[in-house]
């Protein structure tokens, strides 16, 4: 990836990254969730792998979005 595909400034508020990023990961931890619970049968070691598992991927997420935010790669030029 060409060093100008990389720009200094983020095109979108941090907060809108937030709550994109929390809006996903509550989906997720209800399909994590649902899917554990089905698995081992045992609701509360299924919440516990939900919620451990989506906070981890939560501040991961939100990190590769940021980082998405400030690449120019793939963009047309309004």
């Amino acid at each position: 990836m060409p060093p100008s595909a990389v720009t200094g400034s983020p095109r979108q508020l941090r907060s809108r990254a937030l709550v994109k990023t929390l809006g996903y990961r509550l989906l997720m931890i209800v399909v994590t969730v649902v899917v554990a619970w089905v698995i081992l049968g045992d609701v509360g070691d299924a919440v516990s792998i939900g919620i451990v598992a989506n906070v981890v991927k939560t501040g991961l997420y939100y990190a590769y979005e940021r980082f998405w935010d400030r690449l120019t790669w793939g963009l047309s030029e309004p």
